[in-house]
């Protein structure tokens, strides 16, 4: 079994625990193909659920680019100094190229034997019998899953896997499959939602800044022309223009921290957020300080949710509760994290803000925490100021 040149594989674990038997094993390994959202997440769970179920050695999994290499390619079973030190990784060839485009199951004896066997380097693991077969979605073959090694007795040339093993293959392509088509939609909508975003700040920017800057440059003019003959009022005017552009100066850090990318995937959601929210205590009068406390990493839809939710609630505390100080917290909760943005502002009722048509992003926020599996929750009344929290499971 060959994988993929130039990627860096992504390993789903050297370590499998001893395999499970019938429809229990099955089930546990279909709801948590079904658990993820992020393909990344999905691709790992297929090939140690597939490799567990059938008592491998080995098991991989690749995703085709449209440029004869991969997009993806997940391994289950080799370590990471094995990884090293197999170095440059082949393209589609041989028989991981018969998976992806014969679109037929394979079962051999001894893979090195076949006659589309076109070897392997000689860090890669010895590897013998096989079993391989494509992931379809309809007819579009999305995908090859393959297993090397499986773990009983066998004569010399006979393959260990059995016609049972494939069936049982078969139905976990067909099932991953239907999680990998799902993933890819999730993260194609994620996309959309963040391209809706920048749109939303766009139309942001040119309703408020655009117009403060209008104003005032109309307010300039007009200090311009009193100079001379009301000194007292073109010193109000100058006032008045000080005032706005303040206020337009304002309006652009809010504009350029949302549309910063986060950089969840280098530094993380602690960091990101610690970064954001810094550069908010510069930006604003209220002082806006952030604590962490036991978090571990999430799984990204989690994380990237959490992020959103403590923008937006920061973004209103900011700009409507009128209060002196902001305090973010993020902690550990059972295997996941609580979110909590707290503000001493005016504070409102929830329920009048429903029925005035205006949810200060309260329908985005209660979104992104129920589409990251989590739930939001706000306490809030006049006078009081605004607690906002979120909570999400972990993986």
């Amino acid at each position: 079994m060959t994988v993929p040149r130039g990627l860096n594989p992504v390993r789903a674990g050297a370590e499998t625990p001893s395999p499970r038997s019938g429809l229990s094993a099955v089930s546990t390994a279909l709801l948590a193909m079904s658990r993820h959202l992020e393909v990344r997440d999905v691709l790992k769970t297929i090939v140690a659920s597939a490799r567990e179920l059938l008592d491998a050695e080995y098991a991989a999994l690749g995703v085709p680019d449209d440029h004869g290499g991969f997009a993806q390619f997940v391994v289950d079973g080799v370590s990471d100094e094995q990884w090293k030190a197999i170095g440059p990784l082949p393209r589609q060839h041989g028989i991981l190229a018969a998976m992806l485009h014969g679109a037929e199951p394979e079962r051999l004896g001894d893979v090195r034997k076949d006659p589309r066997f076109e070897g392997w380097p000689s860090a890669h693991p010895d590897m013998s019998d096989f079993l391989g077969l494509p992931i379809r979605d309809g007819d579009e073959v999305i995908g090859a899953l393959f297993l090397a090694n499986k773990r009983c007795p066998k004569p010399d040339g006979s393959c260990g896997f059995t016609e049972e093993d494939e069936e049982l293959l078969g139905m976990l392509a067909q099932h991953a499959a239907i999680a990998l088509t799902n993933a890819r939609l999730y993260e194609r909508s994620r996309e959309l939602t963040i391209v809706e975003e920048r749109s939303r700040l766009a139309h942001e920017l040119h309703d408020a800044v655009s117009q403060k800057l209008f104003s005032l440059r109309l307010t300039a003019q007009a200090a311009a022309a009193l100079v001379d003959r009301d000194p007292a009022r073109a010193k109000g005017e100058l006032q008045q223009v000080a005032a706005l552009a303040a206020e337009a100066a304002d309006e652009l850090r809010d504009a350029v921290v949302e549309l910063r990318p986060a950089a969840l995937d280098e530094d993380g959601l602690i960091a990101t957020l610690r970064t954001q929210i810094q550069v908010m205590d510069r930006a604003h009068g209220a002082h806006v300080t952030f604590k962490s406390s036991g978090v571990r990493a999430l799984p990204a839809a989690q994380e990237e949710a959490l992020l959103r939710v403590a923008q937006e609630a920061l973004h209103n505390a900011l700009r409507h509760s009128g209060g002196s100080r902001v305090d973010v917290v993020l902690e550990k909760h059972g295997q996941g994290a609580m979110l909590r943005v707290t503000d001493d502002g005016s504070g409102f009722d929830p329920r009048t803000v429903r029925k005035a048509g205006r949810h200060l992003g309260l329908v985005s926020m209660r979104d992104r925490a129920s589409g990251a599996g989590g739930q939001l929750t706000v306490e809030s009344a006049p006078g009081t100021g605004t607690t906002i929290k979120m909570e999400v499971p972990g993986g």
